[in-house]
């Protein structure tokens, strides 16, 4: 399990504004999810989409969960473009603390995009950085393949 954080419904933030404990910007939701802006966006219109019932990680969900954040998440960047004006966005999910998350609820990010918005995420400083030696890849395939 990626998440050592302890999070339950009790102490859990999004659990609280999912159960309208905490007040939110609530854009949408269905019987499995909820969405809502984001109080420190990347760009205006940053939406966030959870599970109403609570797990910390991609690994702590069903299929079925996932794909019903998928749905709404959906449905909601049609939603903020149309209102936004964007032509493009990103749907980020950061699963683990290494990975950035701080809300140990899992979530979608929904991330308007714009030419000019100055919102880096930087592939190629990241593919200079993460560069495979000869015949590695087949060795890291290899070992991903015995867990699947």
């Amino acid at each position: 399990m990626i998440n050592d954080e302890v999070s339950t419904m009790d102490n859990c933030i999004f659990c609280k504004i999912v159960a309208g404990q905490i007040p939110s910007a609530k854009v949408y939701e269905d019987h499995e999810t909820f969405a809502f802006l984001d109080i420190a966006p990347a760009n205006k219109g940053h939406c966030l989409v959870v599970p109403k019932k609570h797990m910390a990680t991609v690994e702590e969900a069903a299929p079925e969960a996932l794909a019903a954040m998928m749905r709404a998440a959906k449905k909601v960047a049609r939603a903020i473009s149309s209102a936004q004006g964007n032509t493009a966005y990103n749907i980020v999910v950061n699963n683990g603390r290494e990975a950035g998350q701080i809300v140990f609820h899992l979530h979608l990010h929904v991330i308007p995009r714009y030419a000019d918005d100055e919102l880096v995420i930087d592939w190629e400083r990241a593919k200079r950085r993460a560069k495979y030696a000869s015949g590695e890849i087949e060795q890291v395939r290899l070992a991903i393949g015995k867990f699947l």
